[in-house]
């Protein structure tokens, strides 16, 4: 009964341990993981990202087929956000291809 008694507390005093052990350790790393987003790396990551960023100057404006275009990017771009562009003729998933030599 003694030995029984002793083999609980050893076990309830590694419990606390492992509790408190695994405590430390997730507060560490959420504070590493706070100073990583807030470290000078990630806003400079930031900032390039949204220097990357393509600019949009185009806008749908009721124009539907290549001889009004003037750019492939401005063809792209009519295509996947303009409704009714008749811009590819044989469906083969290449606007313009003749306008812009994309064959």
């Amino acid at each position: 009964m003694k030995n029984l008694l002793i083999f609980i507390v050893i076990c309830f005093g590694a419990w606390l341990f492992f509790l408190k052990d695994n405590t430390v350790v997730e507060s560490s790393k959420k504070s590493a993981v706070n100073a990583f987003s807030n470290s000078s790396a990630m806003q400079t990551l930031a900032k390039a990202k949204e220097i990357a960023k393509p600019k949009v100057i185009y806008k749908c404006d009721g124009r539907q087929h290549c001889s009004q275009m003037t750019s492939y990017e401005e063809v792209k771009y009519f295509i996947q956000h303009c409704p009714n562009t008749k811009m590819d003729g044989d469906n083969d998933g290449i606007p313009c291809e003749k306008q812009f030599n994309k064959w």
